[in-house]
């Protein structure tokens, strides 16, 4: 269980140095339930990232 929370916070840690993350109390919300439909959004914005639609140059 140790690592479970060691690696939550190094997690927290990266996203508030990339500046993700704003507020310190975040650390205390790591364990807060998330709405399906948001890491569905979360997910599709990455995608859309890392593999943009293709643009047809025509």
């Amino acid at each position: 269980m140790e690592e479970d929370e060691q690696m939550k916070a190094a997690v927290y840690k990266k996203a508030l140095e990339m500046g993700i993350l704003k507020d310190p109390q975040w650390l205390n919300r790591l364990n807060d339930p998330m709405p399906v439909w948001a890491v569905l959004q979360l997910v599709l914005q990455l995608i859309d990232v890392v593999d943009p639609p293709s643009k047809s140059y025509d």
